[in-house]
């Protein structure tokens, strides 16, 4: 092959159009046919992508097979809106709930909230509601109603009465607060409104925000929480993503223009980028998907891996022209030699999004499907479609020029090029390798800390100052425990849910939770029976016992509240209200009542998991934490398969995967040091680290291994790889982190948490590729490949 400076000029005229593989020349033989191709798929699938809609399904977060949440939905008509559910509490800042106005406020709001489309009327419930009911003992016997007196006419008198049944209701700390200053209206929602449609939870939240707004002005005080006004806030928030991905777009445009100076060439690297994920955003509505808080990140993903391949095509392309090649034939040599690797690293990356799937979430299965999609389009915008354009457009010769003048520079290395390349070296290799493996074990040691689930009180999603979490500290505060609740099902035969032998166990059972840290209190039919018979005697604690009268069970339970037990009376409620819903107090409860079950199950009563909120984010846990692993481990399985049959070399396949190894055991330990658990919008991001990252190795390690089939030292080799993809790695590794890093303002805090994680997998990947790679191709590469091997041609490189 000539040198450098003698090859004369490749013309377009004396470019053998025969030459290259099939897919070369049905591509480049007919470059206008796949311009118009590409126009039209953008503009069909661009109108496509103007339906597609951002919402939010509580039942596409949760793991619908798994046995708890099969539990659930199994006994959903018998229980007492255990699932998805909002509560609104109105709180008298200047006095007590015992006063008429106050009272005829939290009249109206629940009449409005009562015909709110997706509210489940029937088992919404308020101090108005007349499920709100009371059980006392009187000179009469055991007397019973509705809170709300009967005549209830807002006079001292009607007042007086209500207090007197609150107090017998046992809803205080759960409807009433604690210091009577506010009430609850507990709301559960359904899964599609009266029409059928999947519930709107963007516009749900807008209608509660609009009556929030309209009531506090008449003197009170409005709090909301729930999964739905969570969600509503995501959507809320959702419009600064938009902003931040227009940031992430700037900063590249910028980075990459003040390495290229090339205005065209700029331009279309980030219109193919931008291309792929108008296409990918298009397609989702055709196979009937929304977007979703927890998949709005896709696009800049998508984004961020096209602009790092397109910026190495352009980068070929522009290094080509430098030379004085035609501007088409560069087009067709940097395909020739990049395709191979690029296509290996973007299937890399959609299989690893695509191992998503196994894990039972319907919300991350469509994520995943989301990402495959828009990294399989780049297939075609940024390996096909950016190479055809810029055969057309070329480059400005000053920027082609530019491109080549560290290699023009008479043998002279750049000081960065030349400390890179000391990484060839033994010395410098072994330093490398030991620091890599000592950050690796320090790394282990942080990460085995890291917790599946929620790690804080109210929503990790939002800031600890977000309206939403002071709204939830004030509920904790004042009603002496969270709003998350998990439920126990006691299952027996018809008509046997009052029976002594359940009841006792029931009662042990909750006796022995009631003991547990985490476990602020808990209601069962059991426990009613022990407070009315303390009420048969007069209020004397000493009565606090569970009587083994089965005449007083039953008609105790004729009484009780049917959120206790259904009417067929085969199945009981244990409701265990907790502190919070971090990782290890769900945890905690979940193994005591298994454990429980397991002792007392028998043919007849089974004691069974899980409902309420609490109780399905538990189920949810136990997912993430099984498919955690599970999907590492599928990923760098996909990589490891790939790698090798591009490279056909185990050594090779080690250089390539383990400083993506590095980069997520630390990324764990990161993940640890930022209090972030595992849960089902950090689960994705762990798994994309790794197909993000392997494209900066795969390039580099291609020419790397192509140069050593020409017969170059390692040193040589590498060196000329950082000058053909090793510049373009460093400058999509840069420019990705610093685009991804601006998200810490975002208000979500999850996106700010992503954008440091994602920030730090950029740059380590990106270290991983430049630093470990070549030490460790010291050590396991042969000196130079034979020339028979399977590695990347590198002919017309422009190297000597």
């Amino acid at each position: 092959m000539h040198s450098t400076a003698s090859a004369a000029p490749l013309a377009s005229a004396e470019f053998d159009r025969a030459t290259g593989s099939l897919l070369e020349r049905a591509i480049f033989n007919h470059r206008g046919l796949i311009v118009w191709l590409c126009v039209l798929v953008t503009l069909v699938l661009g109108w496509q992508a103007t339906r597609l809609q951002l919402n939010a399904s509580f039942e596409k977060t949760i793991p619908v097979h798994h046995p708890y949440i099969q539990n659930y939905l199994r006994f959903q008509a018998d229980l007492s809106g255990l699932g998805n559910a909002v509560r609104i509490a109105i709180a008298n800042p200047k006095g007590t709930i015992y006063e008429a106005p106050y009272l005829d406020t939290v009249r109206r709001l629940s009449d409005e909230v009562f015909l709110v489309p997706g509210v489940a009327r029937n088992q919404m419930k308020s101090l108005w509601t007349p499920t709100t009911r009371w059980v006392g003992v009187t000179e009469d016997g055991l007397e019973g109603g509705p809170v709300i007196p009967d005549g209830y006419d807002g006079s001292a008198r009607s007042l007086g009465m209500l207090q007197a049944n609150i107090a017998r209701s046992g809803e205080i700390g759960q409807l009433v607060a604690v210091d009577a200053r506010s009430s609850v209206i507990y709301v559960p929602l359904l899964a599609k409104d009266a029409k059928g449609r999947p519930l709107d939870y963007g516009v749900l939240a807008e209608q509660l925000e609009s009556l929030r707004q309209k009531y506090e002005g008449e003197g009170v005080t409005i709090h909301v929480t729930g999964f739905a006004k969570i969600v509503g806030d995501l959507i809320e928030g959702v419009r600064s993503v938009l902003l931040f991905f227009g940031i992430a777009v700037l900063i590249a445009a910028a980075m990459v223009f003040w390495y290229t100076r090339c205005l065209r060439s700029t331009t279309l690297v980030l219109f193919a980028s931008l291309v792929a994920v108008l296409w990918g955003l298009g397609l989702l509505p055709l196979l009937g998907f929304a977007l979703d808080p927890y998949s709005i990140l896709v696009p800049f993903l998508v984004f961020a891996i096209g602009m790092s391949h397109g910026a190495q095509k352009m980068n070929g392309i522009m290094q080509d022209i430098g030379r004085g090649i035609d501007k088409q034939v560069a087009a067709r040599l940097t395909f020739r030699r990049l395709f191979l690797a690029g296509l290996t690293a973007l299937l890399a990356d959609v299989v690893g999004f695509a191992v998503l799937l196994v894990i039972d979430i319907q919300a991350i299965r469509e994520l995943a499907i989301a990402a495959s999609l828009g990294v399989g389009v780049l297939i075609f915008t940024n390996l096909i479609l950016l190479p055809v354009l810029l055969s057309y457009t070329g480059v400005s010769a000053q920027a082609a020029q530019r491109s080549l003048r560290a290699e023009q520079a008479a043998g002279s290395k750049s000081r960065l090029w030349a400390f890179l390349d000391l990484f060839t070296q033994r010395r410098f290799a072994t330093l490398a390798v030991a620091v890599a493996a000592v950050l690796g074990a320090m790394g282990l040691l942080a990460g085995s800390q890291l917790r599946i689930g929620d790690l804080d009180p109210g929503a990790p999603e939002l800031r600890p100052g977000s309206r939403y979490n002071r709204d939830v500290a004030f509920m904790n505060q004042a009603y002496g425990a969270s709003s998350d609740v998990l439920a126990v099902m006691v299952k027996t035969p018809d008509g046997e849910c009052s029976s002594y032998a359940t009841l006792n166990k029931v009662d042990a059972l909750e006796w022995q939770l009631r003991q547990l840290p985490g476990v602020e209190s808990t209601n069962t039919l059991a426990l009613l029976n022990r407070r009315v018979l303390i009420g048969l005697n007069e209020g004397n604690p000493k009565w606090f016992e569970f009587l083994p009268n089965q005449d007083m069970l039953n008609t105790v339970t004729a009484g009780a509240p049917r959120g206790l037990y259904n009417d067929a009376c085969n199945l009981l409620t244990m409701y265990v209200f907790l502190r919070d819903h971090r990782a290890d107090t769900l945890a905690r409860v979940r193994e005591h009542v298994e454990a429980f079950a397991l002792q007392n199950d028998t043919a007849d009563v089974r004691f069974l998991l899980a409902a309420g909120n609490a109780g399905i984010e538990a189920a949810t846990n136990i997912v993430v934490k099984d498919a955690w692993r599970q999907m590492l481990f599928l990923v760098y399985g996909a990589v490891v398969v790939l790698c090798f049959v591009t490279f056909r070399s185990w050594r090779a396949v080690v250089v390539a995967v383990l400083p993506l190894v590095l980069t997520s055991i630390l990324a764990e330990a990161l993940m640890v040091g930022l209090g972030i658990g595992v849960k089902v919008s950090t689960l994705p991001v762990i798994a994309l680290g790794v197909g993000i990252g392997v494209d900066y190795a795969l390039y580099i390690l291609s020419v790397t291994l192509a140069q050593l089939r020409e017969g170059k030292t390692l040193s040589e080799a590498y060196y000329r790889a950082l000058l053909f993809t090793g510049k373009v790695v460093m400058l999509t590794g840069l420019t990705l982190a610093v685009g991804v890093v601006t998200w810490v303002g975002s208000p979500i805090k999850f996106q700010a948490d992503m954008g440091v994680l994602l920030a730090f997998m950029f740059l380590w990947n990106m270290l991983g590729a430049l630093v470990l790679l070549p030490a460790l191709a010291h050590f396991l590469l042969p000196k130079t490949a034979p020339r028979g091997g399977h590695f990347i041609s590198t002919r017309n490189l422009g190297t000597s």
